[in-house]
């Protein structure tokens, strides 16, 4: 099961993107059960947690991206979305979905880069 990213794209410091992931190798009920997750990896960085939803969007978020990033998804379509505003240049990364334990294979990801 290899999740497909989309969505990702340049925009400028202050603006919004949504990228979006479907996980549709995977049988529904296995989608819903788990906690699905927003990666990013950075350039020389490694690969970081930034955004987890339960099945009944409980959701989580690391410090940096607090109040700026939302999480949603589709159970239904097994879809995954991370809505992200006030983009900074430091956002700048890979994004890739995934099970928050990372059980799926990994997607090519999507790119999204913040310029000044």
């Amino acid at each position: 099961v290899q999740p497909v990213e989309s969505g990702g794209g340049v925009v400028q410091a202050g603006g919004s993107l949504r990228v979006s992931c479907k996980v549709s190798g995977a049988i529904t009920s296995v989608f819903n059960s788990k906690i699905m997750g927003w990666y990013r990896q950075a350039p020389g960085k490694e690969r970081e947690l930034v955004a987890t939803i339960t099945r009944l969007s409980s959701s989580w978020y690391t410090d940096s991206v607090k109040g700026r990033f939302t999480i949603s998804r589709d159970n239904a379509n097994k879809k995954v979305y991370l809505q992200m505003n006030s983009l900074k240049p430091e956002d700048t990364a890979i994004y890739y979905c995934n099970s928050d334990m990372g059980e799926f294979s990994w997607g090519q990801g999507t790119q999204v880069t913040v310029s000044l």
